[in-house]
């Protein structure tokens, strides 16, 4: 679980809040008691955005998938304005 900062604590203490987030993990600090933003080591943010993939390569994989399945476009004509 990641510690909570107060925004002015965090701003008072931003190397300890760069440490805690090098050695402990992600540091969540609040702006008027409300989530605002998350303090992450560069490796954590590493992890994050090498394991993303495009999501149409996601069902493309996907050991759910047929491989039969074929899923045409619908060609029909937009709808005309909607009158309210």
């Amino acid at each position: 679980m990641a510690r909570v900062w107060q925004l002015q604590e965090a701003k008072n203490k931003l190397s300890e809040v760069v440490e805690e987030a090098l050695h402990h993990g992600p540091q969540l600090i609040t702006k008027r008691g409300v989530e605002a933003v998350i303090v992450l080591s560069y490796a954590d943010y590493r992890k994050l955005t090498l394991s993303q993939k495009k999501l149409s390569d996601f069902f493309r994989e996907s050991p759910l998938e047929p491989e039969d399945l074929d899923m045409p476009r619908d060609t029909s004509a937009l709808r005309g304005d909607v009158s309210l």
